[in-house]
């Protein structure tokens, strides 16, 4: 084993044109391996074949589930997408499964989810080791098997580092995120990629998730996922879900799979901004930041009217932590409800002035972690998993939910706020099983993710259009089912380091492409480090007299005439790396007006003054112009010459930077 602003209506019009387009769609043959899967998976369900498995009265599911009674239906679901249903039905307990997937049409990709009903009016055997996907996965061609992992979010510089293991004869690997939250350590993404072409993995579990690849003899791969821990019974009448699996075919090498999974996700997956799709934005943060200060009304605007006077506009203001009675600090929550001693006429005050100069309010909240001593515990100590001592807020107990929704909906409302931030900074995986009686193991989870993810749906129901942010301690929930309800506005927590921004832009680029870079600082390195389709500036500009805005401003505009490029694909150029000695190097190309950006890092250690680079996704046959952002002039060279022999890029200074821009010739 081997392991290894609102914009101008010009640039939004550019940003369109670097979105998927034909030029960039997916291929017949991946299209017709995608269809291929549904009709023998999903739409003919072959129940000696099926790609899940299960354990029910101690038994495996192959040995019966092609007795049980089997009803299929198909119906268009729009014009992109087609569901396939899978009803099974056990004549004996009443037990109904239901798989239900969908094929999508304008991409090569297919998925689906399990739901168990106990129709019956007994209390069902045992379900257990409940397995979304169960599979054997037979590559077209002879030859090795990688699989591309990434390691989850862990608050350091190496989250989000892409690793690749060789599975050969007999290797298993096993995958599972820590403590509950989907993307804590692990990944729940995958790339496995075999001679000509392979297929993409997701996991939409926003709780514990297993998944574990093995190599067998035939030389197949046998993938299996879904949640961690299931041993239970169902109460008659009661329904529960299993984690979505997604798949994407693809054909070519590796990152051919990844820019093709990077548009789905941008095209169909990523939710709309207002019915329009993400665009780059800059956001200006609250006091709470920095230190020394505690968030109120007079110290926001204070913050807030800096950034007119600089001469700098703004998309969003963002109010973190701490709005809400917390005498000791920001952690104590579970009292949602506006401080009116630091904030005399609320937070709406505050929206009122954004809105009239034209900018958005984003407000952080943290509904599923409880403190002791809060409105929650004092109140409804019934709710917590923990009770009166504080813990997670019962997403599946009813009343807690009916709650919850009912007052953030009416905070979101009388504050005006236009983005909601929700963080989580626990693991709630010990308070789920905690709660779980012997023969109910997995179900506290399960009903907790069911709530979580309704409970969005309720909140985006209400509010058309508002994104929300998915923040858990930074980046420790991002599994797919989380991407398609919320926006991942902070990859980590570790965001200060401009090397680990570079780190983290490597790994989290290749599958989402949307995120937010921060700074506190007004250095051309830093910034440039940072940059991303969302820019948060975390500037102590009241007390802070030596931050350069002058550079600042210059490097912003620098920023809003590139960052469309982020909508484009995505290509390393260089190996990953998290030393200091090294440069890393990567290119955003946007196929359709033949143009793109390649951002270049010599870090501080680094010996070498030059690197050569060999670009991706170009026309071998045109011509292209290459302008240096920092040197000036333009050399012309064709897309083969590009590919093949790269060119050169000096920086001089350690640390330094450099951004070259490309454009085909007419």
């Amino acid at each position: 084993m081997k392991t290894r602003t609102l914009l101008g209506i010009s640039v939004v019009l550019w940003l369109a044109s670097c979105l998927p387009a034909k030029a960039v769609a997916p291929s017949s043959g991946d299209m017709a391996e995608a269809r291929r899967w549904a009709a023998a998976n999903l739409e003919t369900g072959d129940p000696s074949k099926s790609l899940f498995s299960f354990a029910y009265g101690g038994k495996p599911s192959a040995e019966f589930l092609g007795k049980w009674d089997l009803k299929r239906a198909s119906r268009p679901l729009d014009v992109k997408r087609t569901e396939h249903t899978l009803t099974y039905t056990d004549p004996t307990t009443g037990l109904v499964l239901r798989c239900v997937g969908v094929e999508h049409r304008n991409f090569p990709a297919v998925e689906w989810t399990l739901y168990f009903k106990n129709t019956g009016t007994q209390n069902t055997p045992v379900i257990s080791d409940i397995q979304t996907l169960d599979a054997v996965l037979t590559p077209k061609t002879a030859g090795d098997v990688l699989l591309h992992h990434f390691k989850g979010d862990d608050y350091t510089k190496e989250s989000f580092q892409p690793f690749e293991t060789s599975l050969a004869a007999g290797i298993d690997r096993r995958f599972a995120p820590v403590g509950g939250r989907s993307s804590n350590g692990e990944w729940p993404y995958y790339n496995l990629q075999w001679q000509g072409g392979g297929m993409m993995l997701a996991i939409g579990w926003p709780g514990q998730w297993a998944c574990r690849f093995t190599r067998e003899k035939d030389a197949g791969v046998r993938v299996r996922a879904g949640q961690e821990l299931t041993h239970f019974t169902l109460h008659p009448g009661e329904e529960i879900r299993t984690p979505l699996i997604a798949m994407m075919f693809y054909q070519g090498d590796w990152l051919a799979g990844q820019n093709l999974w990077r548009r789905w996700m941008l095209a169909e997956n990523f939710p709309k901004d207002h019915g329009q799709p993400l665009s780059p934005k800059v956001a200006g943060s609250d006091c709470d930041y920095f230190p020394g200060l505690r968030s109120d009304y007079k110290g926001e605007m204070a913050y807030l009217n800096r950034y007119p006077e600089e001469g700098i506009q703004l998309d969003y203001w963002w109010i973190d932590a701490g709005w809400y009675p917390c005498p000791s600090d920001w952690g104590q929550t579970g009292t949602w409800e506006v401080d009116r001693g630091r904030f005399p006429g609320g937070l709406r005050a505050i929206a009122d002035h954004l809105h009239a100069h034209g900018q958005q309010f984003i407000l952080w909240f943290e509904p599923e972690r409880v403190t002791p001593s809060t409105w929650l515990t004092n109140n409804h100590p019934e709710w917590v998993l923990g009770g009166k001592n504080g813990g997670l807020l019962d997403l599946g107990n009813p009343a807690a939910w009916s709650w919850l929704v009912d007052r953030i909906d009416k905070l979101i409302t009388s504050e005006g706020v236009d983005v909601y931030r929700q963080d989580f900074n626990m693991d709630p995986l010990g308070y789920w099983r905690g709660n779980d009686a012997a023969d109910r193991q997995g179900i506290t989870e399960i009903k907790h993710v069911q709530g979580y993810l309704a409970y969005w749906d309720e909140l985006r129901r209400r509010h058309p259009g508002m994104l929300i942010d998915s923040c858990a301690s930074g980046g420790r929930r991002d599994d797919f089912e989380t991407m398609r309800r919320a926006v991942p506005f902070l990859r980590s927590d570790y965001c200060t380091d401009p090397d680990g921004m570079q780190c983290h832009t490597y790994g989290f680029a290749l599958w989402l492409p949307y995120y937010r870079g921060a700074t506190a600082k007004t250095e051309t390195y830093d910034l440039r480090s940072n940059f991303s389709p969302l820019m948060l500036m975390s500037w102590d500009m009241v007390r802070n007299k030596s931050l350069d805005f002058t550079l600042a401003k210059k490097l912003l505009a620098e920023w809003r005439g590139v960052a469309p490029y982020f909508f484009g694909d995505f290509y390393p150029l260089t190996s990953y790396h998290a030393t200091n000695d090294v440069w890393m190097a990567w290119q955003f190309d946007c196929p359709e007006p033949g143009e793109g950006m390649v951002q270049a890092f010599r870090r501080n250690e680094s010996p070498y003054e030059s690197v050569r680079l060999q670009l991706r996704g170009l026309d071998a046959n045109a011509t292209y112009t290459l302008t240096d952002l920092d040197r000036g002039g333009k050399r012309e060279a064709t897309g083969r010459q590009l590919a093949e022999q790269g060119f050169s890029v000096a920086i001089k200074d350690r640390p330094g930077s450099a951004i070259i821009l490309y454009k085909k010739k007419p």
